[in-house]
């Protein structure tokens, strides 16, 4: 009888549910997690039971709703809070199991008639229930909400904005604002394809990379660089190749280029008259400097792409002189573009971090008329930053400056966001120097390098916690009104911290707090406190518990549990050791390189951030020899041994917390963009950012659009028309969002991920806004492109905005 195959098929799949569970609640009480799953299991295989047998399959009913109300009176009590991702894994499989259950009761023979329509009844309203829970799931979920600003409040004054788009966060403050309104809410959604741009990057193989790009716009010329450093100059209107310019440079891995320096000499305020005279008589008035992968140092003409001859050796340096072991660029090259300082050139540079002896972090300013050395910051030598002998090395193994500097003209300062010193995660035999300079902000003087102040944001860092993003600078209150000009440092940990940029005090509460210093690694001398920067609102930083772990189901969240019992976790900072622990967040983020943008207008903050916790553990020598051995940058070494010879250990296992399914173990989301209000240092509102389309279990494409907030990578752009461009999703999409709620607008499909940020200028022949991104693929990703693209209004269609009229 079909009810009889119904009956053995339930059975089976109870009993199946149930031994599972046992075994795995078993595991988890054993190490002092909650006894739900072995009870469930147990009470299943109970039920299963219960059916085989047909006279107690009414006591099979009963025992069937007990264990679902129970599972939802658990699940209201054990879920971090009552919304829809902490409830999803612990609802959905025993609400599955609940309704095959009352639909099964419904056609057995035995089962009385007045009991067979209620259980068909209960069966049918439950199978609702799911289909709702289905359908929310493309809602989204896990977002904040709070008060908006007050419409009547008066507009910051703003210095006047330039029509360039000439550093890499647009201004040279680096808020990355646009201060036009062609484009805004009332018409973004008209937005089409404007031109696209193929720049024929290499797509395939080891080291291509992908493209974090943010193009450079001079006039009606935009400048765009590859992973290779690739240089193009496109027209502004057309997307027309004016010049291409390639250096042949190659890297065995980090391939990056974030954009180029442009330096006019005929505004060169930092020369005299006669000088800046000279220099315009002379070719190459207008030049574009570009950083590349193997450790050269170029200027091009920015009109014609050809080699600056009075530059360097005819037209570019090399910048491995003096590092150290850079092995041609693989173990050092730089990754963020020259910050022009008048006529200097500062530039820092990737080192790879997984043994002693690596290369020099030093950073170095250059002439951009010559190329000549004018100062070298170098940690072992800080105070003394003049050029060195041309035979003597700089300092080995020093905390590095892989992020963009940021240049302030006003008190002559370069601003730099230090890492750490190699090895990465073991510090026991670091000096005082290296960890008075590590994970810090440092001040040098931008005409001598020489050291003004330090700020150090995060203490003998030996979770890879460097500082990952250009400082900004803008004016934020402190706690008695005051204006300070301040910069705004986004950090792995989650924590932003403002600091007065004239001194290196913080201008918003920052607490030193404890943190715990054991179970330490062999030998290691870690600091009892951190700086907590309690001012400012924490991103994505919530301490994590076993009941905060998640899962697509009951038992993925189950061994996501005993994963989180069975590693060492003991908060932020928790310390590095032989046992598996927990980096939450990780060395991936918190913010990572993209930054933030700022509404200028009405001194709103704008930053992404992505949350996947690392589970992690120093390998000793001995232990080393079973492990295989991955030099790859992140996150290509997931399951293998990263080299960190320190000390007594030989390496680092990191892996992704996730489940076997290869979800994450957090609850959701996984990326967010956030608003913060600068006035009153309150989170405005937080949006999970991404879908699953692109991403899903076992690596599986999903195709769904479930707005569940994905890992971000790049950064936000703010318009002064009241919208936020982001593309730096999982998924294959840039978007507008409405800045003053975090609704989305507008998106458009792109061909693969895009994490470089937006690019928006007004034609100065059209007069026509385009926005820009450049397209290369993500991580994680097995998409990659070659494409920039750009975006506008239909002709005609500024109107319904207004041209460059507020809506």
């Amino acid at each position: 009888m079909i009810s009889d195959g119904c009956r053995v098929a339930f059975v089976l799949v109870s009993l199946a549910v149930g031994l599972a569970l046992v075994a795995g609640g078993f595991q988890l009480v054993t190490l002092g997690g909650s006894f739900y799953y072995l009870l469930a299991g147990i009470a299943y295989v109970a039920l299963g039971a219960l059916f085989l047998v047909r006279s107690r399959v009414s006591w099979a009913i009963s025992l069937s709703v007990a264990i679902f109300v129970a599972t939802v009176l658990w699940a209201l009590h054990d879920a971090p809070d009552l919304s829809y991702w902490p409830l999803l894994p612990r609802l959905v499989v025993p609400a599955i199991l609940f309704m095959l259950s009352l639909l099964l009761a419904a056609v057995l023979p035995q089962v009385p008639a007045t009991t067979r329509r209620i259980s068909a009844g209960g069966g049918v309203a439950v199978l609702l229930g799911l289909v709702v829970t289905l359908v929310e799931a493309f809602s989204p979920h896990g977002g904040f909400r709070g008060e908006a600003p007050d419409k009547a409040r008066v507009a910051s004054a703003m210095a006047p904005q330039p029509d360039d788009w000439q550093f890499y966060g647009r201004n040279i403050n680096g808020t990355r604002y646009v201060p036009y309104t062609q484009i805004g809410p009332g018409n973004v959604a008209d937005l089409k394809v404007a031109w696209v741009y193929h720049t024929g990057r290499r797509t395939t193989g080891p080291g291509a990379g992908v493209d974090e790009n943010t193009p450079m716009q001079v006039g009606p010329v935009l400048y765009s660089c590859t992973p290779e450093d690739v240089i193009a100059a496109i027209d502004a209107d057309s997307g027309r190749q004016i010049w291409r310019f390639d250096p042949h440079a190659h890297a065995a891995e980090h391939v990056s280029c974030r954009g180029v320096g442009y330096y006019d000499v005929t505004r060169d305020d930092s020369l005299g008259d006669a000088d800046r005279q000279v220099a315009a008589d002379q070719p190459c008035r207008q030049r574009i400097l570009v950083s590349t992968v193997d450790a050269r140092l170029f200027a091009l003409d920015a009109h014609t792409g050809q080699l600056c001859a009075g530059f360097g050796e005819n037209g570019y340096v090399d910048v491995k002189k003096n590092m150290g072991p850079t092995e041609g660029g693989r173990r050092y090259h730089p990754t963020a573009l020259p910050v022009v300082m008048g006529h200097l050139a500062v530039i820092g540079g990737w080192v790879r971090d997984i043994v002693h002896g690596e290369p020099s972090g030093v950073v170095r300013a250059y002439d951009v008329r010559t190329g000549a050395l004018a100062w070298a910051w170098d940690v072992g030598n800080p105070d003394n930053p003049v050029p060195p002998d041309p035979d003597t090395a700089f300092t080995l193994e020093t905390p590095n400056v892989w992020a963009i500097p940021t240049y302030d003209k006003a008190l002559n300062q370069v601003y730099l966001p230090t890492g750490n010193g190699p090895p990465d995660y073991w510090g026991g035999d670091r000096d005082a120097v290296k960890n008075r300079f590590g994970a810090a902000v440092v001040a040098v003087d931008a005409t001598t390098g020489k050291t003004r102040w330090v700020r150090q944001l995060v203490h003998h860092d030996v979770w890879d916690y460097d500082l990952p993003s250009q400082p900004v600078m803008y004016d934020v209150t402190n706690a008695s009104g005051e204006k300070i000009p301040s910069l705004i440092q986004t950090t792995k940990t989650g924590h932003i911290f403002v600091i007065d940029r004239r001194t290196g005090e913080f201008v918003t509460t920052v607490e030193e707090r404890a943190v715990p210093t054991a179970p330490a690694a062999q030998g290691e001398h870690l600091s009892p406190t951190q700086p907590f920067s309690v001012g400012m609102p924490t991103i994505g930083a919530d301490p994590l518990s076993e009941r905060s772990m998640w899962g697509v189901s009951t038992f993925d969240q189950l061994y996501c549990r005993i994963m989180f019992r069975n590693s060492v976790y003991e908060g932020p900072f928790t310390p590095p050791g032989e046992k598996p622990y927990i980096e939450w967040p990780s060395l991936l983020g918190g913010m990572n390189w993209g930054g933030i943008s700022i509404d200028e207008a009405n001194d709103i903050l704008f930053v992404n951030d992505m949350r996947m916790p690392l589970r992690m553990m120093l390998v000793n020598h001995e232990d080393a020899k079973h492990y295989k051995i991955s030099t790859d940058e992140v996150p290509g070494f997931m399951g293998t041994l990263r080299p960190q010879i320190a000390g007594p250990y030989s390496g680092v296992r990191i892996d992704i917390l996730q489940s076997p399914l290869q979800v994450p173990c957090n609850t959701p989301p996984f990326g967010t963009m956030s608003a913060i209000d600068l006035r009153t240092k309150k989170l405005l509102w937080q949006v999970p950012m991404g879908t699953a389309e692109q991403l899903g279990p076992m690596g599986v494409k999903s195709h769904l659009p479930i707005p569940m907030g994905m890992p971000t990578l790049g950064g936000p752009t703010t318009t002064a028309s009241g919208l936020v461009f982001f593309a730096g999703t999982q998924d294959y999409y840039l978007r507008a969002l409405d800045s003053m709620t975090g609704r989305e607008l507008w998106k458009a499909t792109l061909p693969a991920g895009a994490v470089a940020a937006p690019l928006i200028y007004k034609s100065p022949r059209t007069g026509k806004e385009y926005v820009v991104i450049s397209v290369g693929g993500a991580a994680h990703s097995p998409d990659v492109a070659d494409d920039v693209i750009a975006y506008a209004l239909p002709d005609g269609g500024a109107g319904r905005q207004g041209a460059d009229n507020p809506p």
